[in-house]
């Protein structure tokens, strides 16, 4: 029951059909138990590859399909309506660590692998955050020391997203000791000694999406797989995060709309006081009001996506877009729950999931308080 708002080309609607097919039949009847054992399917992730979900943001040269990012959103929309944990490992591959190393590699690295990662033979990872250092990446203590033509790396990463199951990371360490401007992007990859990985998280949500610490033991690093110049990582990174921030934006989307479909499906067939309890006027002006918002955080989400892809700075569109969508989400599934009454409250029924999961698109990619920080320095032009 999407409220689009926008005529769709012929390549979306192709787009959009494929990967609806893909998660309702190849994603929808496994969700439950993935959910259940916490299991990360990669033969699921490795079929997004297959059919070019991966690389969709990814130039033709590069062995991407060169598309727009509302194409990418609209294909990643579906995937997190039935799957929002796929929709994340998605997300985050086709985001930051393709988007840097597209803007800031060396041919070099492209070759080695982007062409990979566009093909969906590569997994990617971003590593930035770490157990003291999340919503303030400049505080992070990760070094790298630069010794000849390598870097040695020591320290950790937290909530690395794919962190146990990736080919490659493009992972943030201090490079020296100014700041935010003393932090560099490294390209790496799991096989090397020195790497490993640490504490898997037993999550709310998201339960079949791997997220984990990794560690550097003393990794060594060619100078070659450093991002663009040294000390600039961090930049680089808070330039690629619109396309992270739109991407958990769609995630939200898609958990919004599973649940508002949910709770009007059920409010059809459920009887209370001899009637179907959609005819209770409460119920119908709760989910009006909640489908007004959800096609609102959608129409912000495409025009941000829109101002990204005409090349404007849409910093602030995104930030607003990952706000209020994800509130929608969280709203959309908080309400689910209390539609379906006590069985919204087990897991007979998708909505407890969903609801699970919802709440960390207020967290990652940068907290809502983090998106309102954005957006207020961008009215007050600090």
């Amino acid at each position: 029951m999407v409220t689009q708002l926008r005529r769709l080309n012929d390549i979306q609607q192709e787009v959009v059909r494929t990967a609806r097919d893909f998660a309702e039949q190849e994603l929808a009847p496994h969700v439950a138990e993935w959910d259940r054992r916490g299991h990360f399917p990669r033969a699921a992730v490795d079929a997004l590859g297959e059919l070019g979900f991966l690389g969709m943001l990814m130039p033709e040269e590069w062995g991407g399909s060169g598309l727009d990012t509302v194409t990418y959103l609209l294909a990643l929309e579906e995937i997190a309506k039935v799957d929002p944990s796929l929709a994340v490992s998605m997300s985050v591959h086709n985001s930051l660590p393709s988007q840097m190393l597209l803007t800031y590699g060396t041919d070099e690295l492209k070759e080695r692998y982007l062409r990979s990662m566009t093909a969906g033979k590569m997994l990617a990872a971003f590593a930035l955050s770490e157990a003291d250092a999340g919503s303030d990446p400049a505080a992070m203590m990760c070094r790298a020391q630069l010794d000849g033509d390598r870097y040695v790396l020591n320290g950790a990463k937290a909530w690395v997203t794919n962190g146990g199951t990736a080919d490659v990371i493009v992972a943030m360490a201090r490079t020296s000791d100014d700041g935010a401007r003393g932090i560099s992007a490294f390209v790496i990859e799991p096989t090397w000694d020195g790497f490993s990985v640490g504490k898997e998280e037993k999550k709310m949500g998201l339960k079949s999406s791997n997220t984990t610490e990794i560690v550097f033991d003393d990794l060594e690093v060619p100078v070659a797989n450093r991002l663009g110049e040294e000390g600039h990582g961090l930049k680089y990174a808070l330039a690629s995060l619109e396309h992270g921030r739109l991407g958990i934006a769609a995630q939200a989307l898609g958990i919004a709309e599973a649940c508002l479909t949910l709770s009007i499906d059920y409010a059809r067939e459920r009887h209370a006081f001899g009637q179907p309890i959609a005819e209770f006027q409460g119920l119908r002006f709760q989910l009006a009001t909640l489908a007004a918002e959800v096609a609102a955080a959608r129409a912000l989400t495409y025009a941000a996506a829109d101002k990204q892809d005409l090349g404007g700075s849409a910093r602030k569109e995104v930030s607003m877009a990952k706000l209020l969508a994800s509130q929608a989400a969280m709203k959309a599934a908080v309400n689910a729950v209390q539609v379906h009454g006590g069985y919204g409250y087990t897991r007979d029924y998708p909505v407890e999931r969903y609801f699970r999961d919802a709440k960390v698109t207020q967290i990652y990619e940068g907290t809502s308080e983090i998106q309102q920080l954005v957006i207020a320095s961008e009215l007050f032009g600090d």
